[in-house]
């Protein structure tokens, strides 16, 4: 097939498109501006499009299939010219949902923890030697390449409930009909789509009832209070909670029959997504000895609480945590691991829900185990909004020593000044923090 990608460079397009060019496909893409580590994929497998931008003349009658990713707008010119000449359209999810048509279906929902749990799952069936399809939203060590698409019989996918593009608003987890579905748990995410808590529900019991009708499993968090209060405990609905654990020498240790088992990961948060992982596995066929002994050796996905350098006492960490939810969980995790240190909690106001006024209020307690709060708030960014004041941003955040830092410089001048004694750092963005190389900047 001839598949033009609208939108090439975005984490999950570029793979698609590299998995389809393996597959003997004839790819082209566009995009308007193409960032690492896609950049550097797409050149690496001759896909990286000459110029950036959009044209419409790449679009033509001999193309079969053209797919549009969410960072096209509903003007995108190539998009219009499909649309004109009539060929098919689809969003990422739709293809995959059509690809995969008669695979058996596992989907990693909920506000937070996807990449993980799905990254979790697909560690222990490669160690055990079992290939799945899969569709995974960030690289680790393991898994470079975040798509799969093989005659495995198993499709594992990591389902957002963003929506699916521009034309398509529906969230891209309806589009594959789960037999298998995790909800990891439900804190209202994406103000910009889900206007209100009521309406993010929504999305969830949707996905939910999809899978109710289809007589499927499902996993879920029996301490989220939404899930609890939604799903009945029955056969088919299977809650999971926080494993017996406990710290060693600052390293997160598992409780399993009387054995201690040593985790590369931790936090509870992570300690639920290992039981989450566990109930998936053991539906494969998989016994809990298996498990464990895989997961034992399970490292990290990207940028989830990376360790960005390492002193006698002190660690410098960063996560991609930028919701509410996962703020909290993070700097708890980093807290529990390390409670004798001084904690600065750095987090860079990314996303669209983060930069409204009406959403900030909802970190009002996400730093309340921080011992100082930096909360960066890049002035340049075309995603600011109006009315989101530095005094607003301070007064919504219930903590006692909190800096609100507003250009990249300072906060560059910030970190550099830090003494690294008896302390820990902590920096949370979705983002890329203006540019800053925390590796180069923390490297001596």
């Amino acid at each position: 097939m001839r598949i033009h990608f609208i939108a090439i460079g975005g984490v999950i397009m570029h793979s698609l498109a590299i998995e389809l060019k393996k597959q003997g496909h004839h790819i082209s893409g566009s995009d308007d501006n193409i960032y690492d580590p896609s950049r550097k994929r797409l050149l690496e497998y001759g896909l990286l499009p000459e110029e950036t931008g959009w044209f419409p003349d790449k679009i033509h009658s001999e193309i079969d299939l053209v797919l549009l990713g969410m960072h096209a707008k509903k003007n995108n010119p190539e998009l219009n010219k499909a649309q004109k000449i009539q060929l098919p359209i689809l969003s990422f999810p739709e293809f995959i949902s059509n690809y995969h048509k008669y695979k058996k279906r596992i989907v990693i929902a909920g506000s937070h923890g996807k990449t993980t749990i799905t990254s979790m799952i697909l560690h222990v069936l490669s160690d055990n030697n079992i290939e799945v399809d899969y569709l995974l939203g960030a690289s680790n060590q393991s898994f470079k390449n975040l798509v799969s698409l093989k005659k495995n019989n198993i499709l594992l996918v990591e389902g957002d409930e963003y929506f699916s593009s521009y034309i398509d608003k529906r969230p891209k987890f309806m589009h594959y009909k789960p037999d298998i579905l995790v909800v990891s748990g439900v804190s209202w995410d994406h103000i910009n789509v889900f206007p209100t808590l009521e309406s993010y529900e929504t999305a969830f019991k949707n996905i939910i009832r999809q899978v109710v009708d289809n007589c499927g499993k499902i996993f879920y968090c029996g301490d989220d209070n939404f899930l609890s209060n939604y799903l009945t405990r029955s056969e088919k609905h299977i809650p999971y909670f926080l494993p017996n654990y406990k710290i060693n020498n600052h390293q997160c240790c598992l409780i399993q029959n009387n054995q201690i088992i040593k985790l590369h990961v931790f936090g509870k948060h992570n300690l639920y997504n290992i039981n989450a992982a566990l109930g998936v596995c053991l539906e494969l066929g998989l016994s809990c000895d298996q498990f464990y002994n895989s997961i034992s050796k399970y490292r990290a996905a990207y940028k989830r609480l990376s360790l960005i350098k390492k002193g006698e006492s002190s660690s410098i960490y960063f996560d991609f945590a930028h919701s509410p939810s996962k703020v909290l969980a993070t700097i708890n995790a980093v807290k529990e691991l390390y409670p004798e240190r001084y904690l600065i909690s750095c987090f860079e106001l990314y996303t669209f829900s983060s930069l409204n006024k009406e959403f900030i209020p909802q970190y009002e307690n996400a730093f309340k185990k921080s011992n100082e709060v930096w909360i960066y708030v890049d002035l340049n960014s075309n995603k600011l909004q109006n009315n989101l004041s530095a005094s607003l941003i301070r007064n919504s955040i219930n903590h006692s020593l909190v800096y609100i830092i507003e250009r990249p410089l300072d906060l560059k001048k910030k970190l550099e000044k830090i003494d690294l004694e008896n302390l820990n750092l902590l920096i949370m963005s979705s983002g890329n923090i203006s540019g800053i190389d925390l590796l180069e900047l923390f490297k001596t």
